[in-house]
């Protein structure tokens, strides 16, 4: 019985702590009965009987007054051991069938409306009965009250005094935070201790039953769920969100063990000395950094600060952007190295001489593409990552798809550099594509044939020290420098199109492109860095010639990102 009021509790009410009063009420209590009583021992909560209760005496009563019992617990439970009642006057009767109907019907209301629901019960000392009505801690009745199997028994011909619903709210962020997981195709299985009623209507108020949803086929009590044929288990885990009720710590480390041998990655999040083996056991354990155990945070990967959900699905989401910018980051590296090893072959193929010098590689791998690749590495989160499914265990960070757009974008870096090379001696010395391809048999050519008629010196053309093999080489690797630039700007998304992600959105990476090309401009245009590198400053013209071959990157990277997006829609 809850006593509000300002006056004495009425004649034979059992008085409640006071603290739990104000709480549930929300008003403050005149008196603390905890004041009047001493407590003399406690029969801490077991899981099997749902309850926990203390022996209390009236404070100073000594020998003389006798110990009652007062109890609290799971309505359920302490209903079933309750043989009377407690009306609103104070006076005790017998617990018939229908004031029972009528209890079962009042909390079962109140855990619909997401109400905790709380018993409470006593029991007289005349109840009590022997050396427990005089217990005051010494024997005899000391071997009693510290057996635990004999709780249940000491807990039984009680009095039914009322109920407490509470409610804990959700956080406003909460409801939000399970509609964004449902869209990242994240399954969220609530697992609590309440009762059916009060974990059905908390579900559907944050969101994890959406309208629709077969409740009771997704609801379980207890060891229900484990007691279903295996296949119908594996059915179910597969199926939407769960919610398991009145669950032991041991259900927690069963559930993830069947998610896990279906190939799930599962986090798991508690704040509780029993939670910490499933912690342990599953993929991610994530503990409350506010209300978790010391033990329960050792036992986890990640410690949640805040203690809120939403700040999980924020985690996710980061996560997620993290792991496509390291994504962005290696297949930009790579494709960029991948154009250079084609250059490389390319020319050696078809007869040429060097068209990009040992010390040219080297400045573009050191220098030239560490400024954009680590740009990279700030991509904000794209649009509709949170709606791409969770990658497996086993997803490869590479896929064939991937590396036929590496082999792609690879060729036509390739390609453009040796065409760069080749454009070169046309354009300075009107040598056609074919003759430079034979390059080999310049002792042959005639001198009428040659620029300026070189005569028996054709061969100087394609030395090391030529001007236009100089000039040749600076538009092989300007061409290569800027190629790799746009492609950077292409990086950004792996499949969004550069309409929907422009550049613009990552300053660092705009930084870094003009850092790329400062640095490249330095060794073009300062002579010292020009001899050492044995390079040549380019004109307007040079240069537009450079953009003209590098710019259809861009063309191609968009039409491989559209397949690219064809597949996954596919795939899905």
């Amino acid at each position: 019985l809850l006593v509000s009021g300002g006056g004495p509790a009425p004649k034979g009410a059992e008085a409640l702590p006071g603290d739990a009063l104000a709480q549930a009420t929300g008003s403050a209590v005149p008196y603390d009965p905890r004041d009047r009583l001493d407590k003399v021992a406690t029969l801490e909560f077991t899981r099997a009987r749902k309850s926990k209760s203390a022996l209390v005496r009236e404070a100073g009563s000594g020998r003389r007054g006798g110990t009652r019992l007062l109890a609290k617990g799971a309505p359920d439970s302490i209903l079933k051991r309750c043989t009377d009642v407690m009306l609103p006057d104070g006076t005790v009767t017998r617990l018939d069938s229908r004031m029972r109907r009528a209890i079962e019907e009042s909390y079962t209301a109140m855990g619909k409306n997401a109400l905790r629901c709380i018993a409470f019960a006593s029991r007289s000392p005349r109840s009590l009965g022997g050396s427990l009505a005089s217990y005051d801690g010494s024997k005899p009745a000391a071997k009693v009250v510290g057996d635990p199997s004999r709780f249940a028994d000491i807990e039984s011909r009680m009095t039914f005094l009322g109920l407490v619903g509470i409610r804990d709210p959700p956080r406003p962020a909460v409801r939000p935070a399970i509609a964004a997981c449902r869209q990242a195709g994240i399954r969220v299985i609530m697992i609590t201790g309440d009762s059916k009623e009060t974990a059905q209507a908390v579900a559907k108020d944050v969101g994890i039953f959406q309208p629709g949803d077969p409740l009771e086929a997704w609801t379980f009590v207890g060891k229900a769920f484990f007691a279903l044929p295996p296949a119908q288990q594996e059915s179910l885990l597969k199926s939407g969100n769960l919610v398991f009720c009145r669950a032991e710590p041991t259900d927690k480390q069963r559930l993830i063990r069947l998610l896990s041998n279906l190939g799930e990655v599962t986090a798991m999040t508690g704040d509780g000395v029993n939670d910490a083996p499933a912690l342990r056991q599953a993929a991610i354990g994530i503990a409350m950094g506010i209300t978790g155990t010391e033990v329960a945070k050792e036992a986890s990967d990640m410690i949640l600060a805040d203690d809120n959900f939403a700040s999980i699905v924020s985690a996710v989401e980061e996560g997620r952007s993290i792991y496509a910018n390291m994504k962005s980051f290696i297949h930009y590296l790579i494709t960029c190295n991948i154009g250079e090893v084609c250059a490389i072959l390319l020319a050696t193929a078809m007869g040429l001489p060097e068209v990009l010098s040992p010390l040219h590689l080297l400045w573009v791998n050191l220098v030239t593409d560490g400024p954009p690749a680590t740009a990279l590495g700030f991509n904000p989160p794209e649009k509709g990552l949170m709606s791409q499914k969770p990658r497996g265990y086993d997803d490869p960070l590479i896929t064939p798809i991937t590396m036929a757009r590496f082999a792609a974008t690879g060729t036509y870096i390739g390609v453009v550099c040796v065409a760069a090379f080749i454009h070169t001696y046309w354009r300075e010395l009107g040598i056609p594509a074919l003759q430079v391809l034979g390059w080999s048999n310049c002792h042959t050519w005639e001198a009428a044939k040659l620029p300026g008629g070189a005569g028996g010196k054709a061969c100087d053309l394609f030395g090391p020290s030529s001007p236009v093999r100089v000039k040749a080489n600076t538009m092989a690797l300007s061409v290569l420098v800027v190629v790799e630039c746009l492609r950077a700007f292409a990086a950004i998304s792996e499949t969004q199109s550069m309409f929907s992600i422009p550049p613009w959105v990552n300053p660092y990476l705009g930084l870094g492109m003009v850092t790329q090309v400062g640095l490249h401009a330095l060794i073009l245009y300062w002579k010292p860095l020009s001899e050492m590198f044995k390079v040549a400053a380019l004109t307007k013209a040079d240069w537009r010639v450079v953009l003209a071959l590098s710019a259809p990157v861009l063309v191609l990277e968009e039409m491989l990102k559209m397949f690219n997006r064809a597949a996954l829609r596919r795939r899905r």
